[in-house]
């Protein structure tokens, strides 16, 4: 986050008032109802540091939130576009837009002076994703490890399940994180999962990622009750979607993969291998517990690029 938003004194902070009238509510809401990540409410709350830092920098009122006009976040977006490049640019609007449109629900702003804001244009960025292959050799590794008694049969065994239920299921690290024994049909292998605005989406696991959930029951769950974890720490207690990612770093260099891929990467690669695989569209929508069908297009634009990247290594004429 960067501090050198004006010449005066920096804030490094929130003012109380702002803090309690205007953030803490907002941030209830988004975790309690809406369930999003610790990583979002960090970046929201960055965002509405930065604004607030910036109008005190301009010499505005940090206790006039509500009195904010769309020109003035035209001046906003024009001098943070110095600061930032233009994805955090984009995401911080985002959640400036949705701290007002709470709180134009709310009755406490009349409009929301974030709506229409001109932005800069984005530069197109496909998702990276895996191929196959490198999924294969990536879930490899923990086997890899216990033969070499690098690691214990339980890290192993709960190293592969987090990655087979991300690239089985299509889960998001949050869902993997908070997933339980009770949200699992383990007859007709499909998870029943809670995902971004509470929305309920079943996920099919698959006969792999099934096949090794049952085993890790069985041999290395303490407690398989309704509301247990079904992802573990040694200590048994749940997992956190950190802890995910530092396994998942572990798995990818041992198949040397690009260290800075992360689980949603195998989300990524979970929808571009079922596309590419003949998948309608939709379904793959509903997989992936996407509100928009413009989200899971981008899936079908990365397998055209492949397509493409196949056809001219290969044809003659390409």
């Amino acid at each position: 986050m960067s501090s050198n938003a004006s010449s005066s004194a920096p804030v490094d902070a929130l003012p109380a008032e702002i803090a309690a009238g205007w953030w803490a509510p907002f941030e209830t809401y988004l975790a309690q109802e809406r369930r999003y990540s610790r990583y979002t409410l960090r970046n929201y709350r960055q965002a509405l540091e930065d604004f607030v830092r910036w109008r005190l920098g301009e010499g505005r009122s940090d206790a006039a939130l509500e009195n904010v006009q769309p020109r003035e976040v035209r001046d906003f977006v024009i001098e943070a576009q110095r600061r930032f490049d233009r994805r955090t640019l984009h995401n911080h609007v985002s959640g400036l837009r949705s701290l007002y449109k709470f709180w134009v629900r709310r009755g406490r702003v009349v409009a929301n002076p974030f709506v229409g804001v001109p932005l800069p244009r984005l530069e197109k960025r496909l998702p990276k994703f895996l191929t196959e292959e490198q999924m294969r050799k990536l879930l490899l590794g923990p086997q890899r490890l216990l033969e070499n008694e690098t690691v214990d049969s339980f890290t192993a065994w709960r190293d592969r399940l987090a990655m087979e239920l991300i690239y089985g299921g299509g889960l998001r690290v949050s869902e993997l994180a908070g997933l339980n024994y009770g949200q699992i049909d383990f007859d007709g292998g499909v998870a029943r999962v809670l995902g971004k605005g509470r929305k309920e989406r079943l996920c099919p696991l698959g006969t792999v990622a099934l096949a090794v959930l049952k085993k890790f029951r069985s041999e290395f769950a303490q407690d398989t009750g309704a509301e247990a974890p079904v992802v573990v720490t040694a200590k048994h207690e749940r997992i956190t979607p950190r802890a995910v990612q530092l396994l998942l770093k572990r798995y990818l260099a041992l198949a040397e993969l690009p260290l800075d891929l992360t689980p949603h990467k195998l989300r990524h690669s979970y929808a571009t291998h079922l596309l590419n695989a003949g998948a309608d569209l939709r379904l793959v929508q509903e997989l992936l517990g996407h509100a928009s069908l413009s989200t899971t297009q981008i899936y079908t634009h990365v397998s055209v690029a492949r397509l493409k990247e196949i056809y001219a290594k290969a044809h003659p004429r390409a």
